[in-house]
């Protein structure tokens, strides 16, 4: 029990894995090497162009879009966890803010470059800066993808600061040069009311701020489909309907996370049963949410059969698509939801092996939602070569996919060595305030 331990004792627990372990080096060392081989792929398509992609004149958005739709997704889990979840009191969330912080980080950082992988000539996305328009999504998403990073590395950052002064001054097994980076980032921490009253009303205006932030990079995502006539996208919904589907891909991150952290630095005292069983009814109240948009998107068009939605809907329903289709609403969406009902299932490992799934579905979720709408254009597709009529993804386009997943994971990874992922000023002065 944590009120049966000292502070230094807390403190030694929140800060034993920073430190450059064996097996912190052989998996940065597995890290690199799988990112230099898809680097290298990445390498072949600017070398040789997008013909080496499976992306062409019909489907020109494959599954790089559908990357950065997750990856955009995704890191909207610190607005829930760190904003939305504080304003609301939720205090057995706090535990879980910094990982979540750190998701959202690392996610929304390497979602831009998933956006240059996806260009041809990626020095031209200059042009969005120096000749875009207002009345372009693209603008606006480049703008609030932006926005959203920065405020993001802020609302890690501040309520760091008392956890780097912490380190500077209880690491015992770092360089003097690490000891003196720990000292300059906590920017003359010394705990006095008046920095605690700052660093509160900070983190505060910064719940308030992100939340509309985040709203908006998700929606603004939406748009670049919903303002297209094509069936499938030519849906009011697609707003609301992105940013439900973020929450339950990132809750099912912060699941993963969760379950690493807890097991590799032995956190099984700080992260409880009770924060997976209290993550697991957030995972299934924001899939129901999820479930009842999925309901929605395919209902009205499919009541209504207008001819292009109809042959949209076959596609998916009975046809090439079907076994995709259905594997990721039963495995990815439905059948967690009946299962986490149950309590048993919001124990750590089944949490974390229905939270797999959860990701892998919202991941081809995003897949179906790109391809497919792609492959059926208006224009007749006639007189072409038949990898212009069927989309598939090449080996190079897979290792290109990969490659942001990797950042993202070695982002996490790095963070995770460097700094606390339990927040030890606010773990000591919840210890305090349960004493008094």
């Amino acid at each position: 029990m944590l009120d049966k331990k000292t502070s230094d004792q807390i403190v030694a627990d929140l800060t034993s894995h920073i430190k450059l372990s064996m097996g912190f080096k052989v998996w940065m060392a597995f890290l690199s090497v799988s990112l230099l081989v898809c680097l290298y792929a990445y390498f072949l398509q600017l070398r040789d162009g997008m013909i080496v992609t499976g992306l062409g004149d019909y489907v020109s958005w494959g599954m790089y879009l559908a990357n950065f739709v997750f990856f955009v997704a995704t890191s909207l889990i610190g607005m829930l966890i760190s904003a939305v979840l504080s304003l609301l009191n939720q205090k057995w969330a706090a535990p879980l803010a910094r990982i979540a912080e750190i998701i959202a980080l690392a996610f929304a950082a390497v979602a831009g470059l998933v956006i240059i992988m996806d260009m041809g000539h990626p020095e031209r996305l200059l042009n969005v800066f120096i000749h875009g328009r207002i009345q372009s999504p693209i603008v606006w998403d480049v703008t609030v993808v932006t926005i959203y990073v920065l405020i993001s590395a802020l609302f890690l950052y501040i309520p760091l600061l008392p956890d780097l002064k912490i380190c500077s001054e209880k690491l015992t097994n770092i360089p003097p040069f690490a000891r003196k980076i720990y000292t300059l980032l906590s920017l003359n921490w010394s705990g006095t009311t008046e920095q605690k009253n700052l660093i509160k009303k900070s983190t505060g205006a910064l719940s308030i701020f992100i939340i509309p932030v985040a709203l908006a990079i998700h929606t603004v995502t939406s748009w670049l489909f919903a303002n297209t006539s094509r069936a499938g996208w030519d849906s009011t919904i697609f707003g609301p309907y992105f940013v439900i589907g973020a929450f339950v891909a990132g809750t099912a991150a912060v699941v993963v996370a969760m379950f690493v952290f807890r097991k590799a630095f032995n956190l099984e005292e700080y992260i409880t049963d009770f924060h997976f069983d209290k993550i697991g009814k957030l995972l299934v109240l924001v899939s129901l949410l999820y479930l009842y948009f999925n309901i929605n998107e395919y209902m009205v068009p499919a009541y209504k059969m207008k001819h292009a939605d109809a042959f949209h809907i076959q596609t998916l329903f009975t046809g090439s698509y079907a076994p995709l289709f259905w594997a990721t609403q039963i495995l990815g969406l439905i059948l967690p939801i009946i299962l986490l009902i149950l309590k048993p299932m919001r124990k750590p490992l089944p949490l974390l092996i229905i939270s797999i799934f959860v990701i892998l579905g919202a991941w081809f979720k995003r897949y179906i939602i790109v391809v497919p709408t792609m492959e059926h254009p208006f224009l007749p597709v006639q007189n072409v070569p038949i990898n212009f009529k069927v989309y598939s993804p090449t080996l190079i386009e897979i290792g290109v996919t990969i490659a942001p997943m990797i950042m993202a994971v070695l982002i996490i990874t790095i963070l995770s060595k460097v700094i606390p992922v339990i927040p030890i000023h606010e773990t000591l002065e919840h210890r305090n305030e349960q004493e008094k």
